[in-house]
């Protein structure tokens, strides 16, 4: 007769969270995409179920509230004035077709609406507009969020004591790719935006674009500067460019696939309690691109045809998808300890503990 001693049984089996970074070098972050694919694309699962249920996905929807007409000159951007891609300029929708339009994407699942404008910045007069598209939408129970530009301290304020969940701002590219792209607006604008948007306490929803004709280095120097601010952002798209005709960067050679699904694993190892999204081009991206993004970290989509004015997988492509890899909608979480109202799914929270030397550990 054998016996078996009896184990104790640990009470978790999952990992304590590590300590967030502030510190990375860009030889760390290039070690890091340098990993054999099998590796790297382990070690981001592993980071990403210690911090979220794995089979849930954060659903989004995005609507230009104000299309085209920008005068800024983002290489990318179809509407940017001075490109000829056949986007028309519009005025700002008012609160009641934004309103429809936000029970629409309530109804298709969405949990989070984003609201973008095509503005270098807003005056201070649209400000209280989308004040009041903000709280007509945040009464639907769905979390908010904005991108209209460069904001000043003030209107940061105002946005926040509308309600405003998260403010989006990206930062493009590396900084020393970003003059390549964009001349009418510096880097530091773009840190400026972010630093009044945490200064009020709002949430930031902070990332990039890749494809753009970037290096390697490039793509680590975005996701390092990214993983260096004082916070890391709240929420990360990463976007793989969407070429339009008429723009400075149609024509470019596209990206290798899994180049892509390794700037999702870096990400999710350097910012490990973010939401990271998998925003423009999914409408070109295969089923089986999707997963592997989903399984090296990717918990965040836009939901619906069109993203702006580029397009996106319909919302019966992504069901199908999700019931395919037996993944299903993030839901809503209400947060009552912030006075300011919001929804929210993933806060980041600074640890004293010492951090550990690297991710990639």
């Amino acid at each position: 007769m054998s016996v078996v001693s009896k184990v104790p049984v640990a009470e978790s089996a999952v990992p304590p969270p590590r300590a967030l970074r502030h510190d990375w070098s860009r030889s760390e972050v290039r070690d890091l995409f340098d990993l054999p694919f099998p590796e790297l694309l382990h070690r981001a699962a592993s980071a990403h179920r210690e911090n979220f249920d794995a089979t849930e996905v954060q659903v989004s929807t995005l609507l230009s509230v104000k299309t085209g007409g920008c005068p800024e000159d983002c290489s990318y951007c179809p509407q940017a004035a001075r490109y000829h891609t056949g986007v028309d300029a519009t005025k700002l929708m008012s609160t009641e077709a934004v309103l429809e339009k936000a029970k629409q994407a309530k109804a298709a699942g969405a949990s989070r609406f984003c609201m973008g404008a095509a503005w270098r910045s807003p005056k201070d007069r649209d400000i209280p507009k989308v004040a009041a598209m903000i709280r007509e939408v945040k009464a639907l129970g769905l979390e908010t969020c904005a991108t209209l530009g460069m904001l000043s301290g003030e209107q940061a304020k105002s946005l926040k004591a509308a309600g405003l969940d998260y403010y989006n701002h990206n930062l493009d590219t590396a900084p020393e790719f970003y003059n390549e792209i964009i001349h009418t607006r510096e880097f530091q604008d773009r840190l400026d935006t972010l630093a009044h948007v945490r200064d009020v306490g709002m949430k930031t929803c902070c990332g990039g674009i890749v494809g753009m004709g970037e290096s390697r280095n490039q793509r680590a120097g975005l996701l390092q500067t990214l993983a260096n601010l004082p916070a890391h952002p709240d929420s990360v798209p990463i976007n793989r460019l969407v070429q339009v005709e008429g723009t400075p960067l149609a024509g470019t050679a596209e990206l290798d696939p899994f180049e892509f699904v390794r700037t999702v694993a870096v990400a999710r190892l350097l910012m490990p309690r973010s939401m990271v999204r998998l925003s423009a081009g999914r409408e070109s991206m295969s089923d089986e691109l999707q997963a592997l993004c989903f399984l090296a970290g990717a918990n965040s989509i836009f939901y619906g045809e069109k993203l702006l004015t580029t397009g996106n997988p319909d919302t019966e492509r992504d069901l199908a998808l999700f019931e395919r890899l037996g993944l299903r909608p993030m839901q809503v979480v209400e947060d009552h300890a912030d006075n300011g109202g919001g929804t929210v799914h993933a806060d980041i929270v600074e640890t004293d503990a010492s951090p550990a030397h690297s991710c990639a550990a």
